[in-house]
Parts: C-alpha cells; sequence; structure tokens
C-alpha cells in the first residue's frame, strides 16, 4: 500500500529501522561496535553487540545437513556485518517484551563453506546418512531444487538463520550424532533436539513444509513463523519465502562475498 506522500509502508518501515540502528549505533562503546580487531573492516563478533542473542552455529559442529563440521567454522561465533547485528539488537529488545528470545543457526558463511556445501551435495558417498533433513528427496537434486546454492547473502555477511526461543524454557537435550532421529518435517518430539519454540519444521529442513507460509502446518506453528517474521521486517529484515528461519537485511548489503575463517573472539 502506497500514502498519498508517495511512500510505501515496506519503505517507511525500511527508513525507521535504519533511524533505530542508528540510535543503537550511538549507545555502543566505540570498542564494542568495531568487534573483533581480527576482522574485515565493517564485521562484528554478534556477543559484542548483543550477548543476549542466544547461538547455535550448527555448521561449527556435527548437527547439521552435512553431518560435519564445515570448512571455515573455527569457533562457534555469530559474525555479521555491523547494522545487520544492530538491527537483530533491536529485534532482540522488541522481543524481550514477550518472555522471548533470538537463537541464531548461522550467520556470516565463508565462500568455502558454500562451495563444500555444493561438493556434499554432489557427492552420493558422503557420510555419515543426514536424510532426515531431505526427507523425500534425492540429495542430487538438492542443488537443482534451490534448497543449496553456489553464492549466498551469508557469505557478504548481511544474512542469518534464526529461530525464537522462550527466555525461561528449558535446555534443550544435547544433540547425540549416532541417534537416530526422524524426519525434520516430522512431529517435535521425534526430530532432534532443539529449543525454537515449534514452528512446523526444524532449521535446514529441506522440504515444501519448511516454505514460510506454507499451509500443511498447524495455525499455533504459522502464528510463530509470523511473530519471527514480523518482528524481523519491522527492523528492516526480508524473509526468503522458502525458509521461515532466513532473513537477510538488504541495507548493508555490498554484494562482495568473504571466505576469511569464523575464529575464536
Amino acid at each position: 500500500m502506497t500514502r498519498r506522500d508517495g511512500v510505501s509502508n515496506g519503505q517507511r518501515a525500511v527508513k525507521a529501522a535504519r533511524r533505530s540502528v542508528a540510535a543503537l549505533a550511538l549507545l555502543l562503546p566505540f570498542g564494542l561496535a568495531l568487534g573483533g580487531a581480527r576482522l574485515p573492516h565493517g564485521f562484528v563478533y554478534l556477543r559484542d553487540i548483543d550477548p543476549s542473542i542466544r547461538q547455535d552455529m550448527r555448521y561449527a559442529e556435527r548437527n547439521n545437513f552435512v553431518g560435519r563440521p564445515l570448512p571455515g567454522y573455527h569457533a562457534h561465533e555469530c559474525l555479521l556485518r555491523r547494522p545487520v547485528a544492530l538491527a537483530l539488537k533491536a529485534v532482540q529488545i522488541e522481543l524481550a517484551r514477550q518472555n522471548l528470545s533470538l537463537k541464531v543457526y548461522d550467520c556470516y558463511r565463508p565462500a568455502r563453506t558454500v562451495a563444500a556445501m555444493a561438493a556434499w551435495s554432489e557427492n552420493p558417498r558422503a557420510a555419515p546418512d543426514t536424510s532426515r533433513f531431505y526427507p523425500g528427496l534425492k540429495k542430487a537434486n538438492l542443488f537443482a531444487l534451490g534448497y543449496i546454492a553456489s553464492h549466498s547473502a551469508h557469505s557478504r555477511g548481511v544474512a542469518v538463520d534464526l529461530t525464537v526461543v522462550p527466555i525461561d524454557g528449558p535446555a534443550p537435550a544435547p544433540f547425540d550424532a549416532n541417534a537416530r532421529y526422524g524426519s525434520c518435517a516430522g512431529p517435535l518430539a521425534a526430530r532432534a533436539p532443539d529449543d525454537s519454540l515449534d514452528m512446523g519444521t526444524s532449521f535446514d529442513c529441506f522440504s515444501v513444509k519448511s516454505y514460510t507460509r506454507n499451509g500443511s502446518i498447524t495455525a499455533e506453528q504459522h502464528a510463530r513463523r509470523m511473530l519471527l517474521r514480523d518482528a524481523m521486517a519491522r527492523h528492516g529484515f526480508v524473509n526468503y519465502k522458502r525458509e521461515w528461519w532466513h532473513f537477510s537485511y538488504p541495507a548493508a548489503d555490498t554484494r562482495r562475498e568473504y571466505d576469511f575463517p569464523i575464529e575464536p573472539r
């Protein structure tokens, strides 16, 4: 919808998000705003911007669709371009009023990681078996179906994969690499452990059920997806319609991809 002044509601939301990010920047100590000294200019550790945002960095461990830590992930840390991290802080402040918290699964992703994902999809002998992430699909088709891409906004530091968790909720059971967990699109109790609100699928579930507006999920699951999507949109993020967990921040996108590894703070 466009107002009589010629400015759409979406444009107004983005402008408001930019103002909120600028205001947050003024509140941060200079050293924290810069983040780790080893990072390329403009990147920060999310912990230095908002340590209250939970981090569950899946590609630094075995609980992911490849089944092992991926190249470039030398630490369980979320890195982002600074305006993106500041915008997440604004979302976190909003959700905290509802006793909820963001939890990030992936942030900046080295280009070498993207290449490793593509190579895995083309390797029929890759182990272990992680078919719970692509139920009913052939792994060789994941690239063609658009679930895995050769380039990613994550490598530009302007995309984030995340969910919502209760602030006072119990911690999830430890992940067991030897367990036989059920489909990522199956019932919550059968999936790998996570403390996320039930969104209808787990993170990185290659299924049409992961489409943000998929019609087969329950009303409660849909409402939780909209809660996340709307909170993120109010602060300048855009959701990818095929993945309820994936958001990009166009205002900070320089279109430059990076390949530096993720190191400890």
